[in-house]
């Protein structure tokens, strides 16, 4: 009997110390996740236009579909490929990740670019002419899964970059695990609510029993299209703050440390000043400087991508396809 009870103990305390890895996998992928908010918020802000034209009873289905993809991409896809970075090429972490910090800048650079001239309109013929080639909704949804992939390794390259390193292989494994199923579940959770988000306030607009229930209903309506626009200016915000604190962490990483050290003095010097919330100040100042680092770099990076990268890749895509002919 004392046996037995010698066994369910020793038992007892192995459950205790898997819960307490659970909780510690869990706790790392949640913080480790945050630090990609840019790429999520944007995630979030680009997905709707790929379900924008379809009818009511579709678009659950399609975001469905979408999310499906984007699972694959994290968990199928780029997590054995960033468990093998952290094996073999663990040096090559911060130099990707700089790598896509420069992506965000570029993208949240663009964006400004074309929020302040109107009347460039390049990118929107561009997705005119995909809207009109995409008549069915596996086209779609193939755009969305492949958009996905490139904001997808951001966030798992942030995710990774900002797990401890002193952790078993393991322990990556899960916390990448759960931190892309997070991030998936809250990005097309909130996509999910978006697209549906008129269609409920039109029923309850028309349908609803009670005064303050039609009212609501028509605020949600009309609340829309600013919900939509505050949504991309915060994700453009958010790429361009995330992009430059990229950059600059990177290049301190690498030994470059004068922009760090500035931003960081800075930040200090302003702190310093205020009596009030020094550390809210110091972190404003910080994110502040970082954003305009991003936008600098992000301006420099529109004239590369749209006169070199971009002539190249077409002329290398029609080597490949007459290859392939």
């Amino acid at each position: 009997m004392s046996g037995l009870l010698a066994l369910l103990d020793d038992v007892a305390a192995i459950a205790k110390v898997a819960a307490a890895s659970v909780d510690d996998v869990v706790g790392q992928a949640v913080k480790a996740s945050s630090k990609a908010a840019g790429a999520v918020i944007d995630d979030a802000a680009v997905t709707p236009k790929f379900v924008h034209g379809f009818s009511a009873e579709r678009e659950l289905p399609i975001v469905w579909k979408i999310a499906r993809g984007s699972l694959f991409n994290k968990l199928v896809i780029l997590l054995p490929l960033a468990l093998l970075l952290s094996l073999f090429a663990p040096w090559a972490i911060t130099p990707l990740l700089m790598l896509g910090g420069a992506y965000l800048c570029f993208e949240g650079a663009e964006k400004v670019w074309h929020a302040l001239n109107p009347h460039d309109h390049h990118a929107e013929k561009v997705y005119a002419e995909k809207l009109a080639d995409a008549h069915l909704e596996e086209k779609k949804v193939s755009a969305a899964i492949k958009t996905d992939f490139i904001l997808s390794a951001e966030i798992m390259t942030i995710t990774l970059a900002a797990l401890p390193a002193d952790l078993s292989i393991w322990f990556v494994a899960g916390a990448l695990a759960v931190a892309g199923m997070i991030i998936t579940l809250v990005v097309y959770g909130a996509v999910a609510l978006i697209v549906k988000a008129d269609d409920v306030g039109l029923h309850m607009a028309s349908a609803g029993r009670l005064a303050a229930t039609r009212t609501l209903g028509v605020w949600i309506v009309r609340s829309m299209p600013g919900l939509m626009w505050l949504l991309v200016v915060v994700g453009t915000a958010a790429m361009i703050w995330v992009g430059g604190s990229i950059i600059v962490h990177g290049l301190h990483e690498l030994g470059l440390h004068a922009p760090y050290d500035v931003i960081h003095d800075l930040a200090g010097a302003a702190a310093q000043a205020v009596t009030t919330a020094p550390g809210a100040v110091a972190w404003i100042v910080t994110a502040v400087l970082d954003g305009l680092i991003g936008l600098l770099l992000g301006a420099l990076l529109i004239p590369l991508v749209k006169y070199v990268i971009a002539p190249a890749r077409a002329v290398l895509g029609k080597r490949t396809g007459a290859k392939a002919g």
